[in-house]
């Protein structure tokens, strides 16, 4: 059945492919970057657990976290600057949203008190990794406040997924069924980031 997660999961390509996406989704929320990671984290787990030792046409669990956190961070760091040097454009472009006003105003003052689990929390809502990176960059927000927490919510993100995925193929194997299972997961956990993001701030 590991054969059916597709070719793409026994070649060092996964690699490319999954960096590539986490990097872009930042842009193109609609990427499935974490269903790819989660698929190529129950292929390796399932793999291991069928014959003893994970073989060398899966993805290293190890490598594959590390790729999926690197590019989640460069991905950020890339909208923010991108935010940054466009000035009065990204600005006129968020004042016409109440929600991204909203967000860019809870960002800058989450940032300010050193609470940049918001960072964190972002990663994991549909479309909130895009909102904070782009919305810490028009506010000019500075690199030492924003780096550090996009850097926690890569790994957080990045682990999350690969372990759904380990999982997910320890105790189902390499089916449909644990990938999807494991997505399942994963956007719960999207859904409930999401409903936390909106709701009020505490007042202060």
């Amino acid at each position: 059945m590991l054969e059916s997660l597709g070719a793409l999961t026994g070649s060092p390509w996964i690699y490319v492919v999954v960096v590539v996406s986490v990097l872009c989704d930042v842009f193109v929320p609609v990427l499935p970057s974490g269903v790819l990671v989660i698929t190529a984290a129950t292929a390796a787990a399932a793999a291991g657990t069928n014959s003893g030792h994970v073989p060398r046409d899966v993805p290293d669990m190890l490598v594959l976290t590390l790729c999926a956190a690197t590019a989640s961070v460069l991905g950020d760091l890339l909208a923010y600057r991108l935010a940054w040097r466009g000035g009065e454009r990204f600005d006129r472009a968020i004042a016409r949203s109440r929600r991204l006003t909203s967000a860019q105003e809870r960002l800058g003052a989450a940032l300010q008190r050193g609470g940049g689990a918001l960072v964190i929390l972002a990663r994991f809502a549909p479309a909130g990794r895009s909102v904070v990176s782009l919305g810490a960059g028009a506010a000019h927000r500075t690199v030492r406040e924003f780096l550090p927490w996009s850097a926690l919510a890569g790994v957080a993100w990045a682990l999350y997924s690969v372990g759904l995925g380990y999982f997910g193929g320890q105790w189902l194997g390499a089916t449909w069924l644990a990938t999807g299972v494991s997505v399942l997961a994963l956007f719960g956990a999207g859904a409930a980031a999401a409903f936390m993001m909106r709701r009020p701030a505490p007042a202060t």
